[in-house]
């Protein structure tokens, strides 16, 4: 009978010392989880971190290469003027050389000549008679755009159609 008193109270220690057994277990997976979820979330953020140090690294970039480009179309625009008043073969060979390096740049000129008037491309620094309205008939300087948008809008004459009724009132000013 002692033996099972004994046994019993043995039972119950064990019994006991499982439940806290059990307890410190779950609390320590607990703690496992929340450990995991920080590091996750902590990663996840470095993750973004360098994703938008890469976005504004591009960005610098870009930026940087658009303003040297500015700078350097009024060259190509000297350029092509010399052309038209010097007929030099190492000038034609300097100006090609300077429009194979900005297309390489992804820079395209605005083909906008005989084409509707869209103030986003262009900027009309006249307006002259013609036979139909708000058709570019000259371009004064050239547009370009950079990877698809416009880095300087091109300077046109716009045409404006002259009706009887447009003329009476341009005679009236």
């Amino acid at each position: 009978m002692n033996q099972r008193k004994v046994t019993k109270k043995s039972n119950i220690n064990f019994q006991e010392e499982i439940k806290k057994l059990q307890i410190e277990l779950d609390r320590t997976r607990k703690e496992k989880d929340d450990y995991k979820n920080k590091y996750l979330r902590a990663l996840a953020d470095y993750q973004n971190f360098e994703k938008r140090v890469g976005e504004e690294k591009e960005a610098l970039r870009q930026s940087a290469s658009r303003e040297l480009l500015l700078k350097l179309l009024p060259f190509l625009d000297d350029i092509e003027k010399a052309e038209v008043f010097i007929k030099d073969s190492g000038l034609k060979l300097v100006k090609d050389k300077f429009i194979q390096i900005i297309r390489e740049e992804n820079i395209e000129e605005l083909q906008i000549l005989g084409k509707e008037f869209d103030p986003h491309l262009a900027e009309a620094v006249d307006v002259v008679k013609g036979e139909n309205d708000n058709i570019i008939i000259e371009v004064s300087r050239k547009g370009y755009t950079l990877n698809g948008k416009v880095l300087r809008v091109a300077q046109v004459k716009v045409s404006k159609k002259i009706t009887n009724s447009n003329q009476q009132e341009a005679n009236k000013l």
